[in-house]
């Protein structure tokens, strides 16, 4: 009996209300004509054929084995329970008060599976044999025991994630909630696991709660990746695709796959002359085979000098014919071929003649590739379908799951709407969030990614419409060899600038790419739009959730827009400083905001209260940046905010002394907190407070002539009278 046959079949399910069930039909999987349905009883339920599972859901999590759970009362169970949460409108399971009502993914409930593997094995090495006898004691234990990870040595290396300690209190809520489903063993009704609090409590998930965790990649890391990614795709892709050509063409007439090739003992003399022939009248080099083969030649007696040890002759052989090349044959053909080899010479197979290419960083040119190995062309044709895979998702923002949707021919024809107006667009499918299936649906992107999914289709080993054109990948691995890559020794001769050591994932691509759309005039709304963030665009409102998911997103957008553009305003205050006076729209009243900071001391009235730090700088500049992002949009007709420009127009009448309510006095000034080159004080600037203490009374005689404004107009508000100084 084979492994899968004893799987599958069916084993004792008496009493139970899925008896005999179909599991495809009863969940809505449809599954295509002809292939074995799994039934309830089998103790495998391989629904790896469903139609409309994602690309993205490895093969592992489209097999259900509860074979892995030995006690078969358990295993009774866990099928009850998997197929509960696989078809939630069952008749049995609609009357249980506290059931989901949605039935759950393929991918979730694999996930659910698992863990329940992990909690039933873990049970019987803690002393619990039935279901009855879990009490709360050992539900806490087992959370602990999921909580930590440990060595070999059972010591704690590390604390797993929330979403582990949510999952290993699912399992027990789940087995709490369906047991009047379960027909063999079941847990006590009595039992209150962790006081009855909700898994994501117990987890302490914040999930949902204050800024995304996923961290945006760094510009260290993004600008050398996506600089070598897109050199790879735009300057060495049609070469690469014309290497891909000559593999295809080699596997075609002369690989060891060939199916025209010939078995012969004699000596094929006048057929080997013949190709030998052709190299000489092409002027190609006879090949060499790779470095461990020449290696196990001069092992086997060959000596290092004689100059046909590195020669491939079972790539002649084949080339002539022939399967094999016979030892025998060397002595008879060894004059023809060294005479071959003083005339072209020898090198390896793919990638001759390499066409000039100008270095990446613009240091002269150089043959865009050196003669490869077949498995060394094979990598590099690799490494450039991953430039194509890292440039469709920095510059798209797809998650995994829609670019492993894209097709071949899933590029649109392109629509011209003026010169230089050209919109590209690529069809995908939407995954997640969407029913069984997914949901089509188009992206908008830029010329690059065009560019990169048209080289993906170029490489692809079987370009018919239809086909997944990047097919599923796992992207650490890939990102991994293409860092090493470009590190490498191929990376540097193109003039490719390291990429630093660093994680990075496709979420980490998606989040910067969606915090420098938001950036932009409207970008809030876009970054929804494109990065298709359905769940908050659709059911949310600014209005109807103030404290929903797109008013964290707002909050935090305003935050990272709120300190760039307090940057600005610092560098154009110390432009101020220097001389250089801000022009265009709203520069007058951005000169009459800074005069208002940096006014002259009132020589007959006492000074108002002196600026200590640079920190204080910050304090009164910071309503001006939060005004700064209305006045740039009102003033800017292109997508990106215009920067204050600088001119050489006329200082400021010269200062004398120390600047009043800017630089604190030398006597007093303190010593800064940060490294030189960095502002004093926390990074963050702080809000202003009116202090209400008796000294601050005594510091402002006259506050209501003498305090300095803390604001100024926008660029685009009418022109205002300066504060009195």
């Amino acid at each position: 009996m084979t492994l899968l046959h004893a799987l599958t079949s069916p084993t004792a399910a008496v009493g139970s209300v899925f008896a005999g069930v179909d599991v495809c039909r009863e969940a809505g999987l449809p599954l295509p004509e002809g292939v074995r349905r799994p039934v309830f009883e089998d103790d495998l339920w391989d629904l790896a054929e469903v139609v409309g599972l994602p690309i993205s859901l490895a093969l592992q999590h489209r097999r259900f084995n509860f074979a892995a759970i030995s006690n078969p009362r358990w295993r009774l169970v866990a099928k009850e329970l998997v197929m509960a949460l696989l078809a939630p409108h069952h008749e049995a399971v609609a009357s249980l008060a506290r059931a989901y009502r949605t039935p759950l993914h393929v991918s979730t409930s694999h996930g659910r599976l698992a863990e329940l593997i992990r909690f039933m094995k873990w049970l019987p090495t803690h002393g619990v044999t039935s279901l009855e006898d879990l009490n709360s004691n050992d539900c806490d234990a087992y959370l602990a025991h999921r909580r930590y990870e440990r060595d070999e040595d059972d010591i704690v290396v590390g604390e797993r994630s929330s979403g582990t300690r949510r999952l290993a209190a699912l399992i027990v809520t789940d087995l709490l909630n369906y047991r009047e489903l379960f027909t063999t063993d079941r847990v006590p009704a009595d039992l209150r696991p962790w006081s009855g609090a909700a898994p994501s409590a117990i987890a302490e998930d914040k999930t949902g709660v204050g800024q995304n965790k996923t961290p945006p990649v760094s510009d260290a890391v993004l600008q050398p990746m996506l600089a070598a990614a897109l050199h790879l795709v735009n300057v060495i892709g049609p070469h690469v695709m014309e290497l891909a050509g000559q593999i295809r063409l080699a596997d075609r007439h002369w690989s060891t796959k060939t199916d025209d090739l010939k078995s012969s003992a004699r000596l094929p003399l006048a057929e080997i002359n013949r190709v030998l022939a052709e190299y000489e009248r092409a002027g190609e080099p006879l090949p060499v085979m790779r470095p461990h083969h020449i290696q196990n030649r001069i092992d086997a007696g060959w000596p290092i000098q004689d100059p046909l040890t590195p020669i491939a002759f079972s790539v002649l052989a084949r080339q002539a014919g022939f399967r094999q090349f016979h030892s025998a044959w060397l002595s008879a053909l060894r004059g023809p071929v060294e005479a071959t080899l003083n005339v072209v010479g020898a090198e390896r197979p793919f990638g001759r003649a390499a066409a000039h290419i100008e270095k990446a960083d613009g240091n002269g040119t150089l043959p865009w590739t050196l003669p490869l190995h077949r498995e060394e062309a094979i990598t590099l044709i690799g490494v450039v379908r991953t430039a194509a895979i890292l440039t469709l998702a920095a510059v798209t923002g797809m998650r995994a799951s829609e670019l492993m949707e894209l097709q071949v021919g899933c590029r649109r024809p392109p629509e011209e709407y003026g010169p230089d107006l050209v919109r590209y667009r690529l069809a995908s499918k939407l995954v997640k969030g969407q029913p069984l299936g997914g949901t089509r649906d188009e992206w908008v992107v830029v010329h690059d990614a065009y560019q990169a999914a048209a080289l993906a289709e170029q490489l692809h080993d079987d370009p018919v419409e239809g086909n997944p054109l990047l097919g599923r990948f796992h992207f650490n691995s890939r990102y991994q060899w293409f860092r090493d890559w470009v590190n490498g020794p191929h990376g540097q001769r193109l003039g490719l600038a390291p990429i630093p050591n660093e994680h990075l994932t496709l979420r980490m691509l998606r989040r910067k790419l969606a915090i420098e759309i938001a950036y932009r005039p409207g970008g809030l709304l876009a970054t929804k739009i494109y990065l298709r963030h359905v769940s908050t665009a659709t059911t949310e409102g600014y209005a109807s959730r103030p404290g929903g998911a797109q008013a964290e997103l707002l909050a935090e957008v305003n935050g990272h827009e709120q300190q760039r553009n307090l940057e600005l305003v610092l560098a154009e205050f110390r432009n101020y400083q220097e001389g250089i006076l801000p022009t265009g729209p709203g520069a007058r009243s951005l000169t009459e905001f800074f005069a208002s900071i940096d006014g002259k001391r009132d020589q007959a009235a006492p000074a108002p209260k002196a600026q200590r730090s640079d920190r204080d700088v910050l304090n009164l500049l910071t309503k001006r940046a939060r005004s700064s992002t209305s006045g740039r949009r009102t003033t800017a007709g292109s997508p990106t905010p215009p920067e204050p420009s600088a001119s050489s127009s006329p200082a400021p009448p010269p200062r004398t002394g120390h600047w009043s309510g800017c630089v604190t006095p030398p006597a007093v000034r303190r010593p800064p907190t940060t490294p030189a080159t960095a502002l004093s004080g926390p990074s963050t600037p702080i809000a202003p407070r009116r202090s209400s203490g008796s000294s601050a009374r005594r510091a402002r005689p006259n506050a209501r002539g003498s305090k300095p404004t803390t604001t100024g107009p926008s660029a685009s508000s009418p022109k205002s009278t300066p504060p009195a100084p």
